[in-house]
């Protein structure tokens, strides 16, 4: 089929909601042009960037659909810091705003860390936080649209209150304060909406015998699921066995001693070598990511089992037992308990002091984020470019900091008592250039992992209902998940309700090129990430969305009623493994020594804590805290 009718089938020239994605790429990459030409053509262009179709778009940034996550225009300044635009002496315009205290990031880390510090010193405190994007929450992204009336929600990054660990007593006192408690989810989830819909696997044709959705994964004995995918009779039996069968594939060792193993080997290592897969049969495991991102060649087999992979039934392995967090799961994820920091930070910006419940329907008045008279100010938009001591970083005074940033493309300063850096570990040493050389390596060590949250708006779910399932993987399409909006109910939010009426889909891909060593994966993902225009990231969802659902009745052209793409090129904080990182004493971990306090300037991220929680975000925000006052002499 040529191009431009699959574009016009797929439904790329209907009129849905999505953003101006021409103008805002076209726009950047303008921007990034002028930019090797100098500072100053970068701080020209910046302001440029497009901005969105809707004038109700333009007014409030959850609305805002398209490309968001890290979109054009958000990021361009800190990439031209990186490549040194921004080295040498700056001569910024000063603004002759003093602070406290200023957080470089309006992520739930950064959030924390200005809430931790006006309870140590008090709410009269004045608190700037500075966000290169035009909302604050980081990757707790609201997606929010409206149609025929009515609010549908999702999220664009961070999902849930959960780990596979409890979360700290400083961690759940913040929940707390706030109003949130996660043993209620119950009273809130509906799951009987989906009675009758499970799990199903999406058999694309390129890697199986045909393009088909099989119904009943995990649901259905085996022999019977594997039985209806297109699979040649050698693979099906592979999976069979591996799935249903109870055996011990290192034999003669001991539980002990088979843990020490599986941490030493990839989970693709175990398949073939242990457990006999063939080859050809990998492709069924091949798509699938496990936590942070890793996949089946650089898995320790020891995390798979963990994570309930097949293949380990029949063994006994020695582990710790597992003490989950509480669960609970807000209409757009996290950005709920980003919004509720900044209820309580810049009251103003809202109409109440709200909890969990009527936090979901709020709305954010954003020209109160950054106010004169608000002891917190919240600017958006606005990325830091230096941090620097004044004067000899441990003969700190009140003025000790002083923070350059860019905001409508004209570089600006501020100076403040302390400084928590709040953003992600690699651009740290580019922003404060006088860090100490071992403390830079160390935050340049870990590879932030690419993720990109897709949203679609459709206009009802009855594909879904006639196919038998409520969520989709796909081991290796486009999006590896796909599912439907979890059934809510709460502070007057309804998010799914019957098969005639639209709902939102979620979907999940993982950017990275398996065969390359984790790191270098995800750095190869995020190259390509980047690399992707929004139409071609629009086209592949579009396509698969039709793959897997048309024999159900979906069109996407039709069906289809608006689309975000979260993308995450520096998504997640990277997590360390048996296999591809040295075994080292915690106190000599890169994360540990790059966290270190630089005088008045502390570091308050999730990378810091090196694991992907929001639980981890809020305890380094607390710990920054710390260290900014024992670096006044206040502990």
């Amino acid at each position: 089929m040529p191009v431009m009718n699959e574009k016009n089938e797929m439904g790329l020239d209907a009129p849905i909601t999505r953003r101006d994605f021409v103008g805002g790429v076209a726009a950047s990459m303008g921007l990034l042009g002028a930019a090797r030409a100098g500072a100053n053509e970068v701080l020209k262009n910046a302001a440029s960037v497009a901005g969105t179709t809707s004038a109700d778009d333009a007014r409030y940034p959850p609305l805002r659909s398209g490309l968001r996550g890290q979109y054009p225009g958000s990021f361009e300044a800190a990439h031209q810091v990186r490549d040194g635009a921004f080295a040498g002496t700056l001569t910024p315009t000063d603004t002759g705003e003093h602070y406290d205290l200023v957080v470089v990031g309006a992520g739930i880390s950064g959030l924390s860390a200005a809430h931790f510090f006006r309870k140590a010193l008090g709410a009269e405190r004045k608190i700037l936080i500075l966000d290169n994007h035009d909302d604050f929450g980081g990757h707790a992204k609201r997606n929010e649209f409206r149609f025929a009336g009515r609010t549908h929600l999702s999220f664009g990054g961070t999902m849930s209150i959960e780990t596979p660990f409890p979360y700290s007593y400083t961690a759940k006192a913040l929940l707390a304060e706030l109003g949130v408690d996660p043993k209620s989810f119950s009273r809130y989830e509906h799951a009987e909406i989906f009675k009758g819909l499970g799990a199903g696997v999406f058999f694309n044709s390129e890697d199986f015998q045909r393009d088909r959705l099989v119904a009943g994964f995990a649901e259905k004995p085996w022999s019977e699921f594997f039985g209806q995918a297109p699979l040649n009779d050698e693979v099906r039996e592979d999976l069979v066995r591996i799935h249903a069968q109870r055996v011990d594939y290192l034999p003669g060792l001991n539980p002990s001693e088979k843990a020490i193993r599986l941490k030493k080997m990839s989970y693709s290592n175990f398949l073939t070598a242990h457990a006999g897969l063939r080859k050809e049969s990998l492709a069924f495991f091949r798509g699938e990511a496990f936590r942070n991102n890793m996949r089946l060649d650089t898995c320790p087999a020891f995390v798979a089992w963990r994570l309930g992979a097949a293949g380990f039934s029949g063994m006994n392995i020695a582990a710790d037992p597992l003490v989950e967090a509480d669960y609970f799961h807000f209409p757009d994820g996290n950005a709920s308990i980003a919004r509720l920091l900044v209820n309580r930070l810049v009251p103003k910006s809202f109409d109440a002091l709200h909890d969990q419940e009527s936090i979901v329907m709020a709305r954010v008045d954003y020209d109160a984020l950054d106010q004169p008279e608000s002891t917190v100010r919240i600017r958006l938009n606005s990325t830091a470019v230096r941090v620097e001591h004044i004067g000899v970083p441990d003969r700190a005074t009140e003025r000790a900091v002083r923070v350059v940033y860019v905001k409508d493309g004209q570089l600006r300063q501020v100076t403040a008592a302390s400084v928590v850096m709040a953003c992600f570990n690699n651009i740290v040493p580019y922003l404060v250039p006088a860090l100490p050389e071992d403390q830079r390596q160390a935050l340049h060590y870990a590879s932030k992992v690419p993720m990109m949250y897709t949203s679609v708006l459709v206009r009802n779910w009855q594909a879904w209902r006639k196919l038998g399932v409520r969520r989709i993987q796909a081991p290796n399409g486009f999006h590896s998940y796909a599912q439907l909006d979890t059934p809510l109910r709460i502070g007057g939010y309804d998010s799914v309700r019957s098969p005639d009426e639209p709902v939102i889909v979620q979907m999940i891909k993982n950017w990275n090129k398996p065969g390359l060593p984790r790191k270098e994966q995800n750095r190869a993902g995020r190259a390509d990430m980047l690399a992707a225009s929004f139409e071609t990231l629009e086209l592949e969802t579009r396509r698969q969305l039709n793959r897997m659902l048309g024999p159900g009745g979906f069109d996407a052209r039709r069906d289809i009623l608006a689309l975000t793409i979260n993308r995450w090129p520096h998504g997640y904080a990277y997590t360390y493994d048996t296999l591809g990182d040295p075994q080292q004493p915690e106190s000599e971990r890169p994360h540990v020594l790059g966290r270190r306090p630089f005088g008045r300037i502390a570091i308050a991220n999730a990378d810091s804590g090196a694991a992907a929680f929001t639980n981890v975000a809020i305890d380094q925000a607390e710990r920054a805290v710390q260290e900014c006052l024992a670096s006044r002499g206040m502990i």
